[in-house]
């Protein structure tokens, strides 16, 4: 058989394998999503925990790390929930406005052929308000069992990771033993350093974005500078949701299209500046990944999983082309999308 046959057989395979294993990880979203998520947990909090060790007794450090995760997920939950929470309110209390507005841009389509209320009746009513009632109490459910049984994970994984590392430093495979010991280290250490960068940068958006909201004067101005905060987290989705939402509001609020402009271009200023300018100066070349590849990896993970999927698809890409730069059938994935000098950089760190 040609070399060229063979060539694009064994390729036809890889891309059916790859496309099996994403339908796999879509349709068992509730089992894969939860220990995805776990994992990433554990490799944020494992530091502290190894430090606690060293002080107290195991169980007594496992139980610290463990509540501290769970106080950082109610805390950052419950402001998440006030923040949404005052700007719905909000909404409600201004309803009239928001009628006023709905009939302009009603008015304003008529004029121009669009019979909007056709369009409202045809694909609005009690039922559509009850579909969307029921498909958020579902979501509110599913969110509980979510992080329920991420934590589940989170505090087993703990408890497993120094009988794990063991075993693995244990396997009679040397190489698969030091591929998986050295890939997991610098995976863990690049998604913390991912993490404290983009906490940093998102602290900087959600300050400069409530400093702005105030100065011009827009109502929930700590709330606005909260979610643009909480959506940092998502690259690219996030920082564009941040600047639709307020920019809306203004438009309600205010009312002229000079200060919504002045909103939009202030909100997508700051996103620019932070985003382009200050954070690729703070990560370096350390964290470096096509920002291609960033997007993808946002609307991929963000698909097949939802919100946490889009939360923890950065992450999830780096551990997967870290662990393809360990070895030379797959380091030029990591050459091509930019992480090979970040993984040089980790190897010459000190682990900790």
């Amino acid at each position: 058989m040609p070399a060229a046959r063979i060539k694009i057989i064994y390729i036809t395979q890889i891309l059916i394998a790859t496309l099996l294993l994403l339908a796999m990880l879509s349709m068992a979203s509730s089992i894969f999503a939860p220990v995805a998520f776990a994992l990433f947990i554990i490799a944020l909090v494992w530091p502290t925990q190894c430090r606690l060790q060293a002080m107290l007794p195991r169980y007594l450090a496992l139980i610290i790390s463990f509540l501290l995760v769970v106080l950082a997920i109610v805390a950052f939950g419950g402001l998440i929930a006030w923040a949404f929470g005052h700007v719905g309110r909000w909404i409600i209390a201004d309803a009239a406005r928001f009628q006023q507005l709905y009939d302009q841009v009603r008015l304003w389509l008529e004029e121009h052929g669009v019979a909007v209320g056709v369009l409202w009746s045809e694909n609005f009513g009690v039922g559509w308000v009850l579909h969307t009632v029921q498909a958020v109490s579902g979501r509110l459910n599913s969110t509980f069992s979510f992080w329920l049984i991420a934590l589940v994970y989170v505090l087993l994984g703990l408890m497993e990771m120094d009988d794990f590392g063991r075993r693995i430093e244990a396997l009679r495979n040397r190489t698969a033993s030091a591929l998986l010991l050295r890939g997991s280290q610098q995976t863990a250490m690049k998604i913390r350093r991912y993490m404290m960068i983009r906490t940093v940068m998102s602290v900087v958006t959600g300050l400069l974005v409530w400093i702005f909201t105030r100065a011009v004067g827009l109502s929930l101005a700590e709330e606005w500078g909260f979610i643009a905060f909480a959506l940092n987290y998502i690259p690219f989705l996030g920082p564009l949701l941040a600047t639709l939402f307020p920019t809306l509001f203004a438009l309600i609020q205010f009312g002229t299209v000079e200060t919504v402009l002045i909103v939009f271009t202030g909100l997508n200023l700051i996103q620019f500046v932070v985003s382009s300018y200050i954070e690729p100066r703070a990560s370096g070349s350390a964290l470096s990944m096509s920002p291609v590849m960033v997007l993808f990896s946002v609307f991929l993970w963000g698909y097949l999983w939802g919100i946490f999927g889009a939360f923890i698809g950065v992450p999830i890409t780096i551990a997967l082309l870290t662990f393809c730069n360990q070895h030379p059938s797959s380091k030029w994935l990591s050459e091509l999308f930019g992480l090979e000098m970040a993984a040089d950089q980790v190897a010459s760190t000190p682990s900790g």
